[in-house]
């Protein structure tokens, strides 16, 4: 990832002046892979039984939602045009049934993969989180507004681990 968003800043930028950040194309390629990982977990699930795979596929849009509106929100504020966002967005979103698809008719080779995809993409918005949105947030200097920012973090941590302490 830091190559790919070395590549956009050599390729996209000039003298240092970026209309649009290079992490809202690399969140663009984050998703990406996630999309396709999410549409394994789909295609595969329909193979062990329908009313799997209809969970799945339910479980996995309600996870989307919330996550594609901060993916909005943070190439929004990256400098995109809502426009732009929108179609590129419904474009990765087609890696979701393209790879269904994919995992129904071959799932016993996708299996092998599917452990290093995931992998790879939570490593994505971890890079992502870490050497951009993090300092972001370092910029921030009004008090109120940092507290907010805490909460939020705060209160994303708690969901994760009482969602892990009710399923898990």
């Amino acid at each position: 990832m830091f190559l790919v968003e070395k590549f956009l800043l050599w390729y996209h930028c000039h003298d240092g002046e970026c209309k649009i950040h290079a992490f809202s194309y690399t969140i663009l390629f984050g998703d990406a892979i996630h999309n396709f990982i999410d549409g394994i977990i789909i295609g595969v699930s329909f193979l062990v039984s329908i009313p799997l795979g209809i969970v799945a596929a339910l479980a996995i849009a309600f996870h989307e939602i919330p996550q594609e509106i901060g993916d909005f929100a943070v190439m929004l504020y990256g400098g995109m045009r809502r426009t732009k966002i929108l179609i590129y967005n419904f474009l990765i979103a087609l890696m979701t049934p393209l790879a269904a698809i994919l995992a129904y008719f071959f799932a016993s080779t996708l299996e092998k993969a599917t452990t290093s995809l995931i992998a790879f993409a939570a490593g994505t918005f971890i890079y992502i989180a870490a050497s951009d949105l993090i300092p972001e947030i370092h910029k921030e200097t009004k008090k109120s507004k940092a507290i907010v920012q805490f909460f939020l973090l705060f209160m994303g941590i708690l969901i994760i681990w009482g969602v892990e302490k009710v399923l898990g």
